[in-house]
């Protein structure tokens, strides 16, 4: 009680410390230029630093979601963004050197750029078809008072901040290129380096050799240790140099429809076949409510109840899935075949009509459109009735005298696609044309004349000739999805549950194995990875693998686009270094192996020859002629650049010493030396090699650049 009084009695003391307190951890988020809430900015508003250059978030977030609009719809938001970050990295990297350069654009040259860039826009040229920038000047001044709104330019839009933006990327452009015609000016070959490259190519040995092949040594008598990899990975770093990466393992639970659902989907479709009787509320009886078999509109009914709208076309066998189209072809007007499976729908078929159609037809046709017709000219003035009204005259015409259609075409016709052929289409498969343009030809006969409508204007066609006339028919097709239940989700939530209950007790593998459920691993996934082999873009399962909390042996669940849970377990952290010994293994062990076999057959050889050598190891002696040192090939060893480069340090008659090839250890002799043919100029190789340093001198360039920049990528704190 004591102690309770002296708390009362100290009550305002005690508050003003913790209120001290609340308040000196509040400012030190503020002032933490590590805090994600810093009030002076810090790394969250920085997507990266180049060469001290900090690249804002919110400008570059702007280029992120221009990008995307560029890229359309199917680029992902990561996609975008790593568009822009190359971008951006790269106006860093060049703008360091432009600067250290003092390269700049004046006011005329950046005239001349724009007008460069924007006279073949109509928007900027006056009546004569010349571009004027007194229009330009007008668009950007129009650009600015209308900011941020966006105007028509060519055939997209821009607004003032873009056009902005894009007048920099001119400039920038400029400079950039103005910088590299520098570094290309300086880049030449010599005469005495095209004389080399003219030897190299021109200068043939022939050889013959012995080959022991490593695999004359079994992978199993050689021993690879763990230390053997340790140092073959400290000898070969530039090899193994990797970024810091993460490996996973996951179990996926897909939504899949159970053999109940697919049972209840197949009663559902049987149920639409007979008629129902349903109670009509407002005149108090029973109505009979047609079903599949029965119905008269048939269109309505398929369209009420399926999931792929009714298709009112006709249809060869050929145009059916092979493990049906027997069935339905033998079907006559009426007959139903279902319930099916086909792809991920089930479906009910029924024949609605059948015919005898061609299967191409040749046609010819004067279109007469009318305003708003798709693809008019503008100078179209015609109504709708009009142009029904001209195309009836010329049927008339037609009919009276078909040797008028072709100068009738020439007159009337605006189809620009058949207007040289006299309206004319030669042979076309079913569906080629519009739908009633489609029909009118197809289901005619040959000879026959009529107008048409179309979306294009009114068609007057006269049918050429038609090709093998065969059975086609119309399906009338009600198609489900298969898809699971609510029932079957909510089973496949409640087994993903279990999983990861059972797996906060028990080995991740073992469970999995237990319920015979499939482990998958993913190995290497880099930090701003977004696609997941066999899982697509699961850009969340890489931010949470790369979590700072998140530990080898932590699992989650996330679900999947396609419907469903993963669950994902860390199993490894790979540090930015060295590869791990167990990754390098793939790759080093074969080369260890080979290091190994060589020396133990090195010690089994002691001939000093190649026929010796190929007897002592029971192997037979090749020939390769006229190998150059620009292509290290050896007939019946393929690639074997120390080999060939060994040969051309010899001479007629010499044998090699033992050389370490790709394929086992060769042992070789120059049977004949051929001599290029002297030239009297090397110039031309010496001009090509120069265009080839020159044609790969920008990429070397930045990228040299790049490698040499102080870069911190942020990225993966914002995607």
């Amino acid at each position: 009680m004591a102690i309770l009084n002296k708390i009362r009695q100290r009550s305002l003391f005690l508050i003003l410390i913790i209120g001290l307190a609340l308040f000196s951890f509040v400012l030190s988020g503020l002032f933490d230029t590590n805090s994600s809430g810093s009030l002076f900015g810090g790394p969250q508003d920085v997507v990266a630093t180049v060469n001290g250059t900090d690249i804002n978030r919110e400008e570059f977030m702007n280029r992120v979601e221009i990008m995307q609009r560029q890229l359309g719809p199917n680029a992902t938001s990561t996609q975008a963004m790593n568009n822009v970050y190359d971008q951006e990295v790269r106006k860093v990297v060049l703008e360091t050197q432009l600067e250290e350069l003092g390269l700049n654009v004046e006011q005329e040259q950046m005239r001349d750029l724009i007008k460069t860039s924007f006279s073949s826009f109509p928007e900027f040229n006056n009546e004569a078809g010349i571009f004027d920038e007194a229009k330009l000047n007008e668009f950007i001044a129009n650009l600015k008072a209308t900011s941020p709104q966006r105007s028509p330019i060519g055939n997209s839009a821009i607004n003032y901040e873009e056009w902005v933006s894009n007048e920099q990327s001119i400039a920038f452009n400029a400079m950039q290129q103005t910088y590299f015609n520098m570094i290309k000016a300086g880049i030449n070959a010599t005469l005495v380096e095209g004389e080399i490259d003219y030897e190299m190519e021109n200068r043939l040995v022939d050889i013959k050799y012995a080959l022991v092949p490593y695999t004359s040594i079994a992978d199993s008598l050689v021993e690879v240790t763990k230390a053997d990899i340790t140092k073959y990975i400290n000898e070969n770093k530039k090899k193994y140099e990797v970024e810091a990466s993460r490996d996973i393992n996951f179990v996926q639970f897909n939504e899949v429809a159970s053999t109940e659902d697919e049972e209840e989907l197949k009663a559902s479709l049987l149920s639409l076949l007979d008629d129902t009787v349903v109670y009509n509320s407002e005149t108090k009886s029973n109505d009979t409510v047609p079903g599949f078999k029965n119905t008269n509109d048939i269109e309505n009914f398929v369209n009420g109840n399926s999931d792929v709208e009714y298709n009112d076309s006709f249809k060869f066998k050929a145009s059916f899935p092979t493990a049906i189209a027997d069935t339905i072809f033998k079907l006559n007007v009426g007959e139903i075949y279902g319930p099916y499976k086909d792809g991920g729908f089930y479906k009910l078929s029924k024949v609605v009509a059948e015919t005898q159609m061609p299967d191409s037809v040749k046609v010819r046709h004067i279109l007469i459109p009318f305003i708003g017709a798709n693809s008019s000219d503008p100078s179209v003035t015609r109504t709708d009735e009009q142009a029904k009204k001209v195309a009836d005259s010329l049927l008339a015409v037609i009919k009276a005298n078909r040797s008028k259609f072709p100068e009738l075409v020439t007159a009337f016709s605006s189809d620009q696609g058949s207007l040289q052929n006299g309206g004319e289409y030669d042979f076309h498969p079913y569906n080629t044309m519009i739908k009633p343009f489609n029909d009118f030809e197809f289901e005619k006969n040959k000879g026959d004349l009529g107008v048409v409508k179309t979306i294009f204007g009114y068609h007057v066609i006269e049918i050429l000739d038609q090709k093998n006339k065969d059975r086609a028919i119309k399906v009338a097709t009600i198609a489900r999805n298969i898809e699971p239940s609510e029932k079957t989700i909510n089973e496949l939530f409640n087994t993903t549950q279990k999983f990861e209950i059972a797996i906060q007790d028990e080995d991740f593998q073992e469970v999995a194995t237990k319920n015979n459920y499939e482990v998958r691993p993913v190995n290497t996934i880099k930090e701003l990875q977004e696609s997941i082999p066999g899982l697509g873009s699961q850009r969340s399962i890489v931010r949470w693998a790369f979590e700072e909390g998140t530990k080898v042996g932590d699992y989650k669940r996330f679900s999947i686009p396609t419907g469903g849970y993963v669950v994902v377990q860390l199993s490894a952290i790979n540090n930015k270094g060295l590869m791990s010994v167990e990754n390098a293994s793939v790759t080093a062990i074969p080369e260890i192996r080979k290091e190994k076999k060589s020396k133990q057959i090195r010690e089994k050889i002691t001939a000093t020859t190649v026929d010796e050598v190929a007897k002592n190891q029971n192997v037979s002696v090749s020939t390769a002629a006229a190998i150059n040192m620009k292509s290290p090939t050896l007939a019946g060893a393929g690639q074997e650049p120390r080999v060939v480069g060994t040969a051309f340090g010899l001479k007629q008659g010499q044998t090699s010493k033992l050389i370490d090839g790709n394929k086992g250890v060769f042992i070789i002799e120059v049977t004949k030396v051929t001599e290029a043919p002297k030239l009297d100029n090397y110039q031309a190789n010496a001009n090509r090699l120069s265009t080839i340093r020159a044609n790969g001198a920008q990429t070397k360039v930045y990228n040299a650049l790049k490698n040499v920049a102080e870069i911190e990528d942020n990225r993966a704190k914002f995607y």
